[in-house]
């Protein structure tokens, strides 16, 4: 038992969450499985994980580079306040959970273990649980695990003493989510990618499923026979025509919105806090700062376009041999490969907007627990929203949803994290699953014991079974042959 425990340990450590690695795992397994020769699997795998790294280069650099910037309105006014980011959300989880709860912190790892478990089960017997998503995203799966862990020992306390049932009712929990939650965002990245071969295993799942169909139902709609107009669509007059491009667009708009920030901290504050020399020029400290928004992002998508095509082909062999009819989930960043470019940042100052409206309510209220944005968040929730938003509904749902994201990662993670005790160590997660879907199944493990978590279970069972009975010749064609689903749903608008 000891040597199986320490293999999964360095398996969990150095490839599990390593998510570059992990990738690049998978694809050498799909490509063996496909029969292609030596060579061929090495020049894939080293272009996924090459790839994946550049990815991660692009979104380590937006959230290092703009992190301190949101949470130093913290420190600068001395506001004792949670802040929302995953990051802080694990900190705090590792802080408290023993102290609160009398556990130690390695059982969230071995949670995370029997959940991937319970995933992977649950989508090699696809023809029964109707799930065909792998939940690949290894940094994403230890911060879930960790939040899961502290939310699921808040709710069934009478578990607490039960090691083994509170651990295969945390497995069984998370691992459904992973699984139902990446399912439900196949259709959409399918159509948003024209048939990609991916979906998204991140923290917004439900988030992405819900909003791109009222994006569809409320703002999709044609009137008049004429096509719901979206953010690519847009044509702009004389000198704003400059916005058109993706590039020049961020970087104005960011510039105005992290300069605003940048000098509300002040120079003093910059140069304390080593962000700033001394004696560097604030003006292009400001500009600089900014202007690594459009070079991260673009280096991101750089990323996104390098590594999707080795990991979607590739996966057609896990898919043909061990998993049939599934598909990869990944980072949310790869969604800023598709779509229109300029959705991110208009969806993450619209998602801002709604987290600042929302954080002055909490003020106004006199909350006990008060919200500080996290970059994570307020970006990757939002922009990726957006995108989907855009796709289905156009420029009003691509800034109206995202709007209303920021409100509910705001209000939902005061209510949880206050509810829960994780607002007392200054962090929770906060993304906009975490801040909707795990509130309520909380609430609903909590308040009614066993029957809360049968419940919670049944009810995530019964979520691709709806899917399925909603559209059961193209559920699993979509996966399979994204060219043959689209002639069958021409064929059904006829």
């Amino acid at each position: 038992m000891d040597i199986l425990m320490r293999a999964w340990s360095y398996f969990a450590t150095n490839i599990l969450q390593q998510p570059a690695f992990m990738i690049g795992l998978i694809v050498m397994l799909g490509y063996i499985l496909l029969g292609k020769s030596w060579y061929d699997v090495l020049a894939g795998v080293i272009k996924a994980i090459v790839g994946y790294l550049i990815l991660t280069v692009g979104s380590g650099g937006l959230v290092s580079n703009f992190r301190p910037v949101l949470v130093g309105l913290k420190d600068r006014f001395n506001m004792d306040a949670t802040v929302i980011d995953p990051y802080f959300g694990q900190n705090a989880v590792t802080a408290g959970v023993e102290e609160v709860f009398g556990k130690g912190f390695g059982n969230a790892m071995i949670l995370l273990l029997i959940a991937f478990v319970v995933n992977i089960l649950l989508v090699r017997f696809s023809k029964i649980t109707k799930m065909r998503a792998l939940f690949t995203t290894g940094h994403v799966q230890v911060q879930q695990a960790s939040t899961a862990y502290w939310l699921i020992l808040f709710a069934c306390p009478f578990l607490i003493k039960n090691d083994i049932g509170l651990i295969v009712v945390m497995a069984l929990v998370l691992g459904l989510y992973w699984a139902v939650g990446s399912n439900l965002t196949i259709k959409p990245c399918q159509e948003l990618s024209d048939g990609g071969g991916f979906c998204l295993a991140h923290q917004q799942m439900f988030g992405i499923a819900l909003n791109t169909w009222l994006a569809e139902k409320l703002f999709g709609k044609k009137k008049n026979g004429k096509k719901v107009k979206k953010l690519d669509d847009i044509e702009l007059p004389g000198f704003m025509s400059i916005f058109n491009e993706n590039m020049v667009c961020t970087s104005i708009l960011m510039l105005i919105f992290f300069g605003i920030i940048l000098c509300v901290l002040g120079r003093d504050y910059l140069v304390q806090q080593e962000f700033m020399a001394e004696g560097q020029s604030m003006v292009f400290y400001v500009i600089q700062t900014c202007l690594y928004f459009a070079v991260y992002l673009a280096i991101l998508q750089l990323g996104v376009r390098t590594f999707v095509t080795e990991l979607t082909e590739s996966f057609q062999g896990i898919a043909n041999k061990l998993l049939p009819g599934s598909v990869p989930g990944v980072d949310c960043a790869v969604a800023f490969g598709f779509g229109s470019a300029n959705a991110v940042p208009i969806g993450f100052l619209a998602g801002f907007v709604g987290q600042i409206i929302a954080i002055a309510v909490l003020i106004v209220l006199k909350s006990p627990v008060l919200i500080i944005c996290g970059f994570v968040p307020v970006f990757f929730d939002n922009a990726t929203i957006a995108i989907f938003a855009n796709e289905k509904g156009g420029v009003k749902a691509a800034l109206i949803l995202p709007f209303l994201s920021g409100i509910c990662q705001v209000f939902g993670s005061a209510i949880i994290a206050g509810w829960a005790g994780m607002a007392a160590y200054g962090g929770y997660l906060g993304m906009w699953d975490w801040a909707v879907v795990w509130p309520v199944m909380t609430a609903v493990m909590k308040f009614l014991s066993y029957a809360g978590i049968a419940i919670v279970v049944i009810a995530l069972l019964a979520i691709p079974q709806i899917q399925y009975r909603m559209d059961k010749k193209g559920y699993f064609l979509m996966t399979k042959d994204y060219e043959a689903y689209k002639e069958l749903k021409q064929a059904k608008s006829k």
